[in-house]
């Protein structure tokens, strides 16, 4: 029986989004909150030392990188000092000789007179600061996405990271595979938040999206039809070819370097087989690969589209923009509910409209 209620937050490049499920409540009386990426937070109070010409010291666990590495490179820049623990320093780069050419100094604890600052996907002390100043109860489940790279200090993370889809879709590409209570080693970030929440319920932002996508009504009516869902986010755009239970094609690419006419043109031909995984990387994305069973003659015409920068596939033909239990801006966490509810045998019969 399940006790308590449980906390789902989506750790993007963007934002960090969450959602707190009490078995009872309606998903419209739940707590939600958009806020803005831990590496937002960090890279900011950084850069508030830079300007204060404060000496700086980098502790906790790898997390996302992104802002927190430009401010490192202006902070340096600026001829101030900057030193960091060896699994801090991992969250700039998988290459540590590299972070210490950049004049990052490596150590156990800190320097004299230097400010330290504390890094991690999840901040439980502001956290547990929220929910105590608003009299709501501490959550005691808790399901995290984050996005993962995975470790590779010699190679390439866009190449290694989608090396693990093209794993993935060779052993069955199964929906319920995406989510884990104990993820694969080589992701790294998804270990360190482990280590933060012990028990939690782990997903790549990429595939929670998705997965909550699907709890749209429209995605629900067709999904044995097979869909194009599109996940917009702020940092990666990811596509997958979903038909029943599971995924049949994953194309990844990085947002940033898409515009409405490319993403068209890609989508176009990622749904006929077209698009190719060295086209993709070449073009500084992931990639783009098939299963080899693909059954190409199901497909149905729908295109379910999520994600804070979904604005760029405005117009594509077929596309719906999905609004899972109501709210667009939650699919992530919506994706990490179902897959705990999943995971630990809760039905989803009749909960908030889930028939």
């Amino acid at each position: 029986m399940f006790e308590g209620s449980l906390l789902t937050i989506d750790v993007g490049g963007g934002t960090q989004d969450l959602f707190l499920w009490e078995p009872g409540q309606t998903m419209e009386n739940a707590v939600k909150m958009v806020l803005p990426a831990p590496t937002r937070v960090v890279a900011r109070r950084l850069q508030r030392l830079t300007a204060q010409g404060q000496a700086v010291f980098l502790d906790g666990r790898v997390m996302g990188g992104g802002p927190i590495t430009g401010a490192v490179r202006r902070h340096l820049a600026r001829g101030l000092a900057l030193a960091a623990t060896p699994q801090a320093a991992l969250t700039l780069s998988d290459r540590l000789p590299e972070v210490q050419q950049w004049g990052v100094v490596l150590a156990d604890e800190p320097p004299p007179d230097a400010a330290t600052l504390t890094l991690g996907d999840v901040n439980l002390d502001s956290l547990g600061q929220v929910f105590n100043d608003f009299e709501v109860p501490f959550p005691g489940h808790f399901a995290v996405a984050v996005q993962d790279h995975g470790f590779d200090p010699q190679g390439s993370n866009r190449r290694f990271r989608f090396e693990y889809w093209e794993d993935f879709l060779s052993r069955g590409g199964l929906l319920a595979d995406l989510a884990f209570f104990d993820p694969p080693p080589r992701f790294t970030r998804m270990l360190a938040v482990q280590k933060t929440l012990p028990g939690a319920l782990l997903m790549d932002t990429c595939a929670a999206g998705v997965r909550g996508a699907l709890l749209d009504p429209q995605a629900r009516a067709r999904q044995e039809e097979g869909l194009l869902v599109v996940n917009l986010g702020n940092a990666h755009t990811f596509a997958v070819l979903v038909r029943g239970e599971r995924l049949w094609g994953i194309y990844e690419h990085h947002t940033g370097l898409l515009t409405p006419a490319k993403l068209f043109d890609h989508l176009t031909r990622f749904q006929a087989g077209e698009l190719t995984n060295d086209e993709v990387f070449a073009e500084h994305g992931h990639g783009c690969t098939y299963a080899p069973d693909y059954p190409w003659t199901t497909r149905s015409g729908l295109t379910v589209i999520t994600g804070p920068q979904r604005r760029l596939a405005r117009g594509w033909p077929g596309g719906h923009f999905a609004a899972p239990l109501g709210d667009m801006m939650l699919s992530g966490c919506f994706g990490l509910w179902v897959a705990f509810l999943e995971k630990e045998k809760i039905s989803v019969k009749l909960i908030d409209g889930l028939e």
